[in-house]
């Protein structure tokens, strides 16, 4: 038994220290992608369509290389996998560490989506390997805390490190090092500590093909089922990186905020996440079947998010954002958990394909927000407030027999 809680330990630290990485530009990438396009003549509206769009460009990759490692890690292990994606999470944090232009920071976050896409989804299902189906929904709320903690510390260190006192300046070629580079290079040191963790003491899990007496064939099971879990996951996500997005903006241009108190918005954000998912997921079911934790969670979400721009006021903001959070983790655990439950053969490509309806609302989000925002601040934050309520109508096409409750099974 301990040593599978060491080994989930293991995992659940990778997922902390790559979304720290995420973290750590959620406050600064405003301003970062300021003082890089001010190098190249950029300013006004032209600066945040690039906030948008570094922002999507992530995801995009995300999208288009993770079920690539979901079939490899299925036919080779998932340890292999988390290894490749563990150094490239490394080499996009140095690399973003030297930029000294938006085409390095573009360079950068598509290196990051490509391998990032490698260690989230498959660390994901490593924990599904590894886990019984009665206690799936807690470790899967588990990979939420790691994932909203380094949400948490990540803007912390960002805005904290990329302010302090230090002066130095360090040119080679086309990189550049200053106290600006100090959080990701701190973040790539950590994930190198990780990485030597995994590879020393991680056990590999088996290749699906040498589980299964027959050759492997990957199956998404598209049923209404699972196509209406992935409609709900790409509204949540598309909800949430268009608020992550377009608050920070919204509090640097309209509220005036520093990138502290943006950073200190993220991170009551990741906090509540990290709470609440776990006591949703062990308590919840108490109080409310999974399809009404889902539905009270979007509703929570929406409203919040209609009423943000309404509010200027420092107190109501962080307010409002804790409500949104809290939203955010009676849905997002259980999304993953149903998913992870409808067939153990393919957990890893059923969770990739998921991963990928995320990675598209994670594209558009920001670049529907930041293109929104030249009319108003307000369009953004309502509509999507609207689409989160909207989605509560998706749940009552669920057939009886498929509730997301303890009536549930796999379903191969």
């Amino acid at each position: 038994m301990n040593r599978k809680l060491g080994r989930i330990f293991l995992v659940l630290l990778s997922l902390f220290v790559v979304m720290l990485g995420y973290g750590i530009l959620l406050p600064t990438l405003p301003y970062y992608t300021e003082r890089l396009a001010l190098k190249d003549n950029l300013d006004g509206d032209p600066i945040n369509f690039h906030i948008g769009l570094l922002t999507s460009i992530y995801p995009l990759f995300q999208l288009l290389f993770v079920v690539v490692w979901g079939k490899l890690s299925d036919k080779y292990g998932r340890k292999p996998i988390i290894i490749i994606g563990l150094i490239g999470f490394i080499v996009m944090q140095l690399l973003t560490g030297l930029a000294t232009s938006l085409t390095m920071l573009y360079i950068a976050r598509i290196l990051g989506g490509i391998f990032t896409s490698a260690v989230i989804p498959v660390s994901n299902a490593y924990l599904s390997d590894i886990t019984s189906i009665k206690h799936r929904t807690k470790i899967m709320a588990w990979s939420g805390v790691a994932i909203s903690s380094g949400v948490i510390f990540g803007p912390v260190l960002g805005s904290f490190l990329s302010q302090t006192n230090l002066h130095f300046e360090y040119s080679m070629g086309v990189l550049h090092l200053d106290r600006f580079s100090i959080p990701f290079f701190l973040v790539a040191f950590l994930g190198f500590l990780v990485l030597a963790l995994i590879i020393k003491k991680l056990t590999n899990t088996k290749p699906v093909a040498k589980m299964l007496s027959k050759k492997p064939k990957i199956n998404f099971s598209f049923n209404r089922f699972f196509i209406i879990l992935l409609l709900l996951s790409f509204v949540m996500q598309f909800v949430v990186t268009l608020f992550e997005t377009v608050s920070s903006i919204y509090g640097k241009d309209k509220l005036l905020f520093t990138s502290n108190q943006i950073g200190l918005g993220f991170m009551l954000c990741g906090a509540v996440m990290a709470v609440l998912q776990p006591v949703f997921a062990t308590y919840g079911e108490k109080i409310l079947t999974t399809k009404q934790q889902i539905g009270t969670g979007l509703l929570i979400s929406g409203i919040s998010m209609i009423a943000f721009p309404f509010f200027n006021n420092e107190f109501y903001v962080y307010g409002l954002i804790i409500t949104f959070a809290a939203g955010g983790a009676m849905v997002t655990p259980n999304l993953l958990s149903a998913v992870s439950l409808l067939s153990k053969e393919n957990a890893g490509s059923n969770i990739s394909i998921q991963t990928s309806a995320n990675s598209v609302g994670q594209i558009l989000g920001p670049i529907t927000g930041t293109w929104m925002i030249v009319g108003s601040f307000y369009y953004p934050f309502v509509i999507a407030g609207i689409i989160s309520l909207t989605s509560i109508g998706l749940l009552f096409y669920l057939k009886l027999q498929m509730r997301i409750n303890e009536d549930f099974q796999p379903i191969n």
